[in-house]
């Protein structure tokens, strides 16, 4: 069974919403809510470190901490990615979280253990475009974002800043997954929004951005809501 939460820590079976397909141009965004402390977890973690390896797709794992009460601490675990995911579920009127949940293209929740779904998502977000396209440049610690879009943005589109750890192994000593080694890959470390873009000019934007993780920048309608624009920089 995979874990849900509510506000009194209720337990939730399932949730499976799909919105209309939205497609960002660049690669589609899989959002992975997981937790080192969720025993049905590391299966969807182990797909995402799979969806990691596709150029077509930006895989990102946001550990949360809602599961740390139950006998282990998740060492990424970051309230925010709660926050984060509470967002998600009050956007299409859900009572409740749980993981492991994965969000494509900041539209379409699934339950992140089922493979079939999200490919089918996956798949249903690459055929349709947004008319919305940007570009990343990095020259030392400076990191250029230009951008173009040939269709009205929404009030409170933001581009936001997400750096990530590519791969971590972590030996679990308590809790449901208790004497496993688990790997996770594309671990969320930061994520920021730098600014709103109303789509009636170009994007430029240029931010500080120290450090030699990964970055992926996306463009993203209120809520949140759809991915509009997304790209990658290894």
């Amino acid at each position: 069974m995979h874990h849900t939460l509510a506000t009194a820590f209720s337990i939730w079976a399932t949730f499976f919403f799909v919105a209309t397909p939205v497609m960002a141009d660049g690669p589609v965004v899989v959002e992975l809510f997981t937790s080192q402390g969720c025993s049905s977890c590391p299966a969807a973690d182990k797909m995402l470190q799979t969806l990691a390896m596709r150029s077509d797709v930006i895989a990102l794992a946001l550990h949360v901490d809602y599961w740390d009460y139950i006998g282990w601490a998740d060492s990424f675990a970051d309230p925010d990615h709660t926050v984060r995911q509470q967002r998600y579920a009050y956007v299409v009127g859900a009572s409740t979280i749980y993981t492991p949940q994965m969000i494509v293209g900041g539209v379409d929740h699934v339950i992140g253990a089922k493979p079939m779904d999200v490919a089918n998502l996956i798949q249903a977000h690459t055929a349709n475009s947004t008319g919305t396209q940007i570009r990343l440049q990095r020259t030392g610690d400076q990191l250029q974002i230009t951008g173009v879009t040939s269709r009205a943005l929404r009030s409170g589109t933001v581009v936001q800043v997400i750096r990530y750890s590519p791969q971590e192994t972590v030996d679990i000593h308590h809790g449901e997954n208790a004497g496993k080694s688990l790997t996770y890959a594309n671990i969320v470390t930061e994520w920021s929004s730098i600014g709103e873009w109303n789509g009636d000019g170009d994007l430029n934007m240029t931010v500080n951005t120290s450090g030699k993780e990964p970055l992926v920048v996306i463009v993203q309608e209120p809520g949140p809501g759809a991915i509009r624009a997304s790209a990658v920089l290894q």
